[in-house]
């Protein structure tokens, strides 16, 4: 039996390497993930759940995905001005 290299896999492009900055990412970024908040509570209202814990997960759900949607943004300004 004959050892087989390990070989490195090829890299993908990132999908969003092309696309353009919105014209207000931080705004547009809170209303979207604000709305996913909500409607996580709402799902729980309507469905008798722990309203409590659904509040829960939605603030801790809002302020993680705001904040890595923000730390993207402010990475690709960074890329883009460093290549201007």
């Amino acid at each position: 039996m004959t050892a087989r290299k390990r070989q490195k896999p090829e890299r993908l492009p990132r999908l969003d390497a092309g696309l353009p900055l919105p014209k207000r990412p931080f705004r547009d970024s809170l209303i979207f993930y604000g709305v996913l908040s909500l409607l996580l509570v709402l799902v729980a209202y309507l469905t008798n759940g722990n309203l409590g814990r659904a509040v829960v997960f939605a603030v801790g759900f809002f302020v993680i995905a705001t904040g890595w949607a923000w730390w993207r943004f402010r990475q690709k300004l960074r890329e883009q001005q460093e290549r201007a």
